[in-house]
């Protein structure tokens, strides 16, 4: 068996579609309607009780799932992010003990997203501060091979 990706069932299909394709800029392999799919394996559904043939609770705030993004830019995706009214943050950027930065903000249907700066970025930035890779690897936890590769 395979993966396919993450389908996350929404309610207003036109403000979720808006988000992601443009506030998130993921691009749209397909268009059903009631069905959006997004290079990377992420899709839209806003029927989705029809679609199982069940009623479902409301869908508000889980809390038991998160979509996530990397980016090479953390700050620039705060300050787009944060100029969002509608948008919740769970928290702004905070550094985790392996060096890694993101942020945690609820989409507009409730859907916890975060944004991380890629272990790629990490490691970049902490060879920009002079850090021996050895600090890195002890840091990051992770192979001195990848590491290395930036150099």
């Amino acid at each position: 068996m395979k993966y396919g990706g993450t389908l996350i069932a929404v309610k207003d299909m036109e403000k979720s579609r808006y988000f992601y394709e443009t506030i998130m800029e993921q691009k749209v392999t397909m268009d059903l309607g009631a069905h959006v799919s997004f290079e990377g394996g992420l899709s839209l559904q806003s029927n989705y009780g029809e679609l199982v043939g069940t009623e479902l609770v409301p869908l508000c705030k889980e809390n038991n799932f998160q979509l996530y993004f990397e980016t090479d830019d953390l700050e620039k995706w705060y300050d787009k992010i944060k100029q969002l009214s509608e948008i919740e943050f769970l928290h702004g950027i905070k550094e985790y003990p392996w060096g890694q930065r993101v942020m945690r903000f609820y989409d507009c249907e409730q859907h916890i997203v975060e944004a991380a700066e890629s272990m790629e970025s990490v490691v970049k930035r902490y060879l920009a501060l002079g850090w021996p890779v050895g600090q890195i690897t002890e840091k990051t936890m992770l192979p001195e091979a990848f590491i290395a590769q930036f150099l």
